[in-house]
């Protein structure tokens, strides 16, 4: 039987029910009962890119053993899987045992496809941050990608709605430079250095908030990002970082232009203004060009990343039509098929010709 990510299996599912095995940890094992006084075991599997849930009742063979299982278990999981309207993705016939250590380790590693993605997402945020001209940004960028990369590799964008994954931060920061460079020419008021920098640091704070451990796909909370907030953090960070940066650079930025002290006060704007408004949880709103620039570069990438999952795990309701998902404004239509001419086909002007 074909060994399949959830995400796969997800996808394969929407055709009709699909026979395979998946490699995940899981997250939690939570005793539960149902309306009658039944009791049941919900298991919450989770592996790269991808979560499910699996009840587990007390009159299949294997509740005892899973209901002793806990986060630091990894298992495979090998059923007939199915796409249920209301409960998402459920698996039938279902058996499970422990992974091997090598198994474990290739999981952890992830798929080879968001691996390489997500390596070359990295590779491309250092590449943008070295083409960054003004020194002070730079070096702020650098030193925080030089002390902090691995706890960025591992980090999720997001707890539950767009790239809420490990590695979903270098994903997500990487495509936003990817709208930051694109645009760039079409608006010269910018300045790119400034916009990159803020890009590299405006979701910094979640490294605390939404990160992973080394050895698994369990979220854990933090108390600094429970009580402070990734904005916060996130100022708070870079007031650190240069602080440190100013005492080793003071002679050089002492005459640079702008002024150290306006490049400062810029990027800690950018940080502080993403979210757009205060009442989604903003300090201020944004009052700069590259701050309205990056709020919406930040809201783009998020809310395209929302459709695509979405689509994936929203419950149809129609022929192309499906249930709303939080925070998009309405319920998800499927997009237009992009018109693709066949060989067979003439060009709009051949009867012109």
């Amino acid at each position: 039987m074909q060994l399949m990510t959830l995400s796969d299996i997800r996808r394969a599912a929407q055709s009709g029910p699909v026979s395979a095995r998946v490699h995940v940890q899981v997250e939690s094992a939570a005793p539960k009962f149902t309306r009658e006084q039944k009791p049941y075991c919900e298991l919450s599997l989770a592996d790269a890119c991808d979560r499910m849930t699996l009840r587990v009742w007390s009159d299949h063979p294997a509740y005892k053993a899973c209901s002793s299982l806990t986060n630091a278990s990894f298992i495979e999981l090998t059923g007939e899987f199915s796409s249920h309207s209301q409960y998402g993705l459920e698996a039938q016939k279902w058996t499970i045992r422990p992974l091997t250590p090598q198994e474990k380790n290739e999981l952890l590693q992830g798929p080879a496809e968001l691996r390489a993605k997500q390596n070359a997402d990295w590779q491309f945020i250092l590449e943008a941050i070295a083409t960054i001209g003004d020194p002070r940004l730079r070096a702020l960028c650098n030193t925080f990608v030089k002390e902090l990369g691995e706890r960025f590799r591992r980090t999720a964008a997001a707890r539950r709605n767009h790239h809420a994954r490990r590695g979903g931060l270098v994903e997500h920061t990487a495509q936003m430079m990817r709208v930051a460079r694109a645009i760039a020419p079409l608006y010269p008021q910018l300045n790119v250095d400034l916009l990159i920098a803020g890009i590299v640091f405006h979701d910094s704070g979640k490294l605390w908030e939404n990160h992973y451990a080394e050895s698994g796909f369990v979220m854990d909370y933090d108390e600094r990002g429970e009580l402070i907030g990734h904005i916060s953090i996130g100022l708070e960070l870079v007031n650190s970082l240069w602080r440190k940066l100013s005492v080793d650079n003071g002679d050089a930025w002492k005459n640079l232009t702008p002024p150290s002290e306006d490049v400062r006060l810029h990027l800690l704007h950018l940080i502080g203004a993403h979210h757009g408004e205060q009442q989604f949880g903003s300090p201020v709103d944004p009052k700069t060009p590259e701050a309205m620039a990056l709020h919406y570069i930040d809201n783009l990438d998020a809310r395209l990343e929302m459709f695509a999952a979405g689509y994936l795990t929203a419950k149809p309701l129609a022929n192309r039509i499906f249930e709303r998902v939080w925070p998009l404004p309405g319920k998800l239509v499927k997009s237009l098929e992009i018109f693709r001419a066949s060989a067979s086909e003439s060009k709009p002007d051949d009867h012109l010709l």
